[in-house]
């Protein structure tokens, strides 16, 4: 179901569709693949940066060197998205725009836009799940959709209460199986094409770890700890914390759902 790519050239802005085009940030790891994806959409009025990744100097030069800058664009307020973006404005004198509150890490926009919100030939679409201020948004006429972190090409999403909510993830997720977007550019990882699939391999995917949570805890009471060990037996250490955080979103959302309630902070039991 993922797509991988070699490693991307750095500092430099590469095409990947008529009037848009990618750079990657110096900031690869295991949750963010080679690095954070910015994108450049060229407008009549200058370029609109998506997402300027972490606060690198080299990288945020360079952003700053493909165009006048018209406005900044975030999909939502992670570091590894937003770190750079004060540099940016500093460098460019442009705008940043973001979702209205609640900011998930406390970083608030020049400009708050809403679903709906029109941003040069950009159109908002609110997609919370992987943070509540998480936004996509549609490239006009063009069938391109820029994902942030709500679907990326290289990997599952990761969803981190308390700010992360997996129902809402999903519902994003559904929300995007009604529309007609045949590509997606994603927060990290190489283009998506034909990306219906891939959404619905994703609805699958969550669906099928909730049947999991379901069938231990038909056996008894269960930690945290306890489900993650039995649903990502030979999981990478490094990789623990992220599924425990998944696991704990799972449970928030059968929780608030009825089916399991909980004993205390981490420890579940099915309802009834």
């Amino acid at each position: 179901m993922a797509l991988t790519e070699p490693e991307p050239a750095r500092l430099v802005a590469i095409a990947v569709h008529p009037g848009v085009r990618r750079m990657v940030a110096p900031n690869p790891g295991p949750m963010t693949y080679h690095g954070t994806n910015t994108w450049l959409v060229d407008e009549p009025d200058g370029l609109t940066v998506i997402d300027p990744g972490p606060d690198d100097p080299a990288h945020i030069g360079a952003i700053a060197a493909s165009g006048p800058v018209a406005r900044i664009v975030l999909t939502h307020t992670h570091p590894d998205h937003v770190a750079g973006a004060p540099a940016l404005r500093a460098a460019t004198g442009a705008a940043i725009h973001g979702w209205g509150a609640p900011w998930a890490e406390g970083f608030v926009p020049d400009v708050a836009i809403e679903d709906g919100a029109q941003l040069g030939r950009l159109t908002a679409l609110h997609t919370p799940g992987h943070a509540s201020d998480h936004v996509c948004f549609a490239l006009g006429g063009t069938g391109v959709l820029f994902t942030g972190d709500h679907v990326m090409s290289w990997s599952t999403t990761v969803v981190s209460p308390p700010d992360g909510d997996m129902g809402a993830y999903m519902t994003s997720l559904r929300l995007l199986l009604g529309r007609e977007d045949t590509l997606y550019l994603c927060g990290h990882g190489p283009p998506l094409p034909d990306p219906r699939p891939m959404v619905r391999g994703m609805l699958a995917h969550r669906a099928g770890r909730e049947s999991s949570i379901l069938a231990v805890l038909a056996r008894g009471t269960a930690s945290v700890d306890e489900l993650t060990a039995a649903m990502y037996a030979g999981l990478e250490s490094h990789l623990l914390g992220a599924a425990k955080r998944t696991v704990m979103a799972h449970l928030e959302k059968l929780e608030r759902e009825g089916r399991v309630e909980r004993l205390d902070d981490t420890t579940f039991r099915l309802r009834g």
